[in-house]
């Protein structure tokens, strides 16, 4: 397992949501089980190729969605986490180590998944959902930055306020790459990976969170030991 590290600061450590502490994109799962057409198939290969941002993609996507609380809560609760994700929140809280979650999702979702598999307390830093009469679904995107309205969560602004930690960031897709590029330590994969390969910023691959714990397992030997950073892609 490659790592890296070389900081007297204290670590943070921010992870993506969707396909990274969850074993599917819970939010394509929704939107795709709940639309009423296919339109949000073209808004999302829009937004993957550059052509809209995420604030836009996800407000067209929703236009075409009806769910009630109840039926989202229920369907939300049927998908699964990584089965690795409860061993590694407790090793970060063994060293004493912050967490957040930071997700292009919504809070009411994530939360619903999370408290229905008995996890802690975490904190979250999503999009925000309204439920309206007839199924409506209505977002609201308290983590937008006035320099980007691209982006439905600007997540580069979590990092760029947390200078004074080491962050490590946890991510697998595209609305990942903007942070990970501002992390000082990446743990990636997927579309994640290949555009940090792209961009020649280094980083660590993982499958999945059982190779995130075995950086953790191993961190206060790391901390000592090592005296320039170490991190490779492969």
């Amino acid at each position: 397992m490659p790592f890296g590290l070389n900081s007297n600061r204290p670590p943070m450590v921010f992870l993506d949501f969707d396909n990274t502490i969850t074993c599917v994109d819970v939010l394509d799962a929704v939107i795709e089980r709940f639309s009423v057409n296919q339109e949000w198939v073209a808004h999302e290969e829009a937004w993957k190729a550059g052509e809209i941002g995420s604030r836009e993609c996800l407000e067209a996507q929703l236009r075409s969605v009806r769910v009630t609380k109840k039926d989202l809560a229920e369907y939300v609760q049927s998908l699964s986490l990584d089965p690795f994700f409860g061993r590694l929140l407790r090793l970060l809280k063994k060293r004493n180590i912050p967490c957040f979650i930071v997700s292009d999702s919504f809070s009411f979702i994530i939360k619903t998944l999370l408290d229905y598999q008995g996890i802690r307390p975490i904190k979250v830093l999503a999009n925000e959902l309204h439920f309206e009469k007839g199924g409506l679904l209505i977002p609201a995107f308290p983590h937008i930055s006035k320099d980007c309205l691209r982006c439905a969560h600007c997540k580069k602004k979590h990092i760029l306020e947390n200078q004074d930690r080491f962050t490590i960031y946890v991510g697998d897709g595209l609305s990942d790459v903007c942070p990970a590029l501002h992390a000082d330590l990446v743990f990636a994969k997927g579309a994640l990976l290949d555009r940090l390969r792209a961009s020649n910023k280094p980083c660590n691959e993982f499958s999945d969170l059982n190779d995130v714990c075995a950086f953790f397992e191993d961190f206060k030997s790391i901390q000592r030991k090592s005296k320039k950073v170490l991190a490779l892609t492969p």
